[in-house]
Parts: structure tokens; C-alpha cells; sequence
């Protein structure tokens, strides 16, 4: 059996992660047992949410325990197999952590999926045709239900899920806005993903600036928001919410750091009848095929473009995994490992 390079959460972080929270060891890859597969893994999936497994407290799932693989979505090969349903060959998506190879149980709920890799490249299970989009799919159809014609926002908008949200809104016939960092990214979510305006963060600072970035690309208010970030820009959002607007709450990573996130002016929300949902997608299987299915569908007519920004090799992990935090990436961060 390989050898079988792991990075594991050595300790938690004290504010702000660092590399020295991580710890790269090398292992033995046990022998399968009936039932099993082993998967050599091409491509780890580096998701915001990791941030918050890092930390000791309550959350919506287990915190990441010390001393093991590190959680994380994987995509890669059946190496071998004792599972009828799998064969050596076959292109698989799983969450089988920050290691090279890993053993699954073939019958385990969830565990494993087979993917059809003809049309689709395999990275893309891991973003816009995986984890992600189906975030950002659960999000507008579920909670947000746009009309045609209504506004919708979205922060992150360039990212994995951003960028999904943004073609399953146009395909609803909705005005879509973006929220990212930088002129490239702005220019990518209007010039190749298709939404109608984009507002820099970076050249919008504060509450009073994004407000007013937000009432000029949105001069008919808001009436769906897709919500990664928090902090400032709900805040704003929030100043500028139609009646009855509906907010998707999917991500804060401003305060996964530990530093609280109040709201300024939470009485908005009772002024406006507006409904905020949080969310976590995993929550909600019974809607993966229909999603996967339309997303599917939007990257092989070229109508969604998702980007990628890949890091080379298991211990690049971490510090891509930073990098991420801070907004480096362009589009969905994945690490090659083969």
C-alpha cells in the first residue's frame, strides 16, 4: 500500500490562523477491508467553512479535532477496490481530507460519488458543479425565490459559489450585482460571468461608501441577497432593502477570526418584513440532483465560466488555505496533488 502524505490541525488558531496550526506527517495507507475503496486523490477542495471547524466551540458540526487529517472535499481515482459499485478507474468526489490517498467505506451515505468526467471537467465537482454551486443553488431557489426582473446581490461574487449564484440568477431573468476585491475580479464577474454591475470592496471601505455603491448599482433597492461575508456589507445591504427582501445567509468569514459580527441596525429587518435564513447545504441532500442537473447543464453551455486558482501539491495546503481568507484566490482554490 502507498505511503500517504496528511496534513492534521496540530493546534488552534488564537485569532488568525497561521501555517503553524497545520502539521504535514507521513503515514501508511491501511489494507483494505470488504466494502472499501481506495481513492488517490488529484485535487483538495479549500472552503471557507474550514476556518470555523478550526475553532473550539458550538457550531452547526464538530470542530476539527487536534491530531487529525484536516476535513476537506477531495476529487481523484478508485485505486482499488473491494465495493462492487466501484472499480479501479472510476473518477470519484468525496470528502477525503487534506492527504493524498484515503480510504472510504463504499456504502456509507455520502462518502463517495461516482462523476462523469466526459463533459465535465473533474475539478469542477469540487466548485461550480459540487459543494458550492449547490450552496449557491439552495440559496436562490430555496430561500431568496427570486421573480424575474427583481435585484439580487451577492458578496464573494467572484468565488465558487459566487460565481454559480450569479448564472442560476440570470437564467431566472433577475438583475444580478456582485460584491468583490479587486478591478480584475469586478471585471470578470461582469465580462465573463454576466452580471449587470460589480462593486469593488476594496474601493468601498466602510458602511457609508458601500451604501452608496450599493444605491447606485441597485437603483430600484434590493430584493435577494447572497450573504458569504457579513460585517459592513450586511450592514449595507440591509440600508438598502426592499420590502419584504430576502437574505440567504451562507458565510461570515469577516468574523471567523473569533471577532464578533453585531449588526448596526437589526431593526431593518422588522421594517422591512425581511426574511434572513442561514443555511448549510450538506443539511439538505434531497435537493443535490436537481442542482447538480441545472449546474451541469450551465457549465457545458459555456453560461457559467467558473475560474480556478490551483495551488501545487499537499504541503502548498496551508498557506493556499491563507490565502483564501484573505480573498488571494480567483475563483474556486484548489490544491493538485497528482
Amino acid at each position: 500500500m502507498p505511503r500517504n502524505s496528511q496534513i492534521l490541525l496540530d493546534n488552534r488558531p488564537q485569532g488568525e490562523a497561521t501555517v503553524d496550526n497545520f502539521r504535514l506527517v507521513v503515514s501508511d495507507t491501511p489494507a483494505l477491508r470488504d466494502g472499501q475503496v481506495l481513492v488517490r486523490h488529484h485535487y483538495l477542495s479549500l472552503d471557507p467553512y474550514m476556518r470555523g471547524r478550526m475553532n473550539e466551540g458550538k457550531s452547526y458540526a464538530a470542530c476539527q479535532p487536534l491530531g487529525e487529517v484536516m476535513i476537506g472535499g477531495t476529487a481523484g481515482e478508485v485505486a482499488e477496490s473491494r465495493h462492487p459499485d466501484y472499480a479501479v478507474g472510476d473518477k470519484v468526489v468525496g470528502m477525503g481530507g487534506w492527504q493524498e490517498w484515503s480510504v472510504a467505506d463504499g456504502a456509507a451515505p455520502g462518502m463517495l460519488r461516482k462523476v462523469d468526467t466526459r463533459h465535465v471537467p473533474l475539478s469542477y465537482y469540487l466548485g461550480a458543479v459540487g459543494m458550492p454551486g449547490v450552496t449557491a443553488w439552495y440559496g436562490l431557489t430555496k430561500i431568496i425565490d427570486p421573480k424575474p426582473g427583481q435585484t439580487l446581490v451577492v458578496s464573494a461574487a467572484s468565488g465558487a459559489v459566487g460565481s454559480a449564484f450569479g448564472a442560476l440568477a440570470k437564467a431566472r431573468g433577475c438583475r444580478v450585482v456582485g460584491i468583490a476585491g479587486g478591478p480584475d475580479k469586478c471585471r470578470y464577474v461582469t465580462g465573463e460571468l454576466g452580471f449587470d454591475a460589480c462593486i469593488d470592496h476594496r474601493a468601498h471601505g466602510d458602511l457609508a461608501s458601500m451604501s452608496q455603491a450599493l444605491k447606485q448599482a441597485c437603483p430600484d433597492g434590493i430584493d435577494g441577497h447572497f450573504e458569504n461575508v457579513g460585517g459592513y456589507i450586511l450592514d449595507a445591504v440591509l440600508l438598502r432593502a426592499n420590502a419584504f427582501a430576502r437574505v440567504a445567509l451562507c458565510g461570515v468569514i469577516a468574523g471567523y477570526d473569533g471577532r464578533p459580527l453585531p449588526l448596526q441596525n437589526p431593526a431593518l429587518i422588522l421594517i422591512n418584513r425581511m426574511r434572513v435564513e442561514g443555511f448549510i447545504v450538506s443539511e439538505h441532500m434531497e435537493v443535490w440532483p436537481e442542482a447538480l442537473a441545472e449546474l451541469a447543464g450551465l457549465v457545458a453551455s459555456g453560461r457559467l465560466r467558473p475560474r480556478e486558482t490551483i495551488a501545487q501539491g499537499l504541503a502548498a495546503a496551508p498557506e493556499a488555505f491563507l490565502g483564501l481568507l484573505k480573498g488571494r484566490n480567483f475563483g474556486k482554490q484548489l490544491v493538485k496533488l497528482i
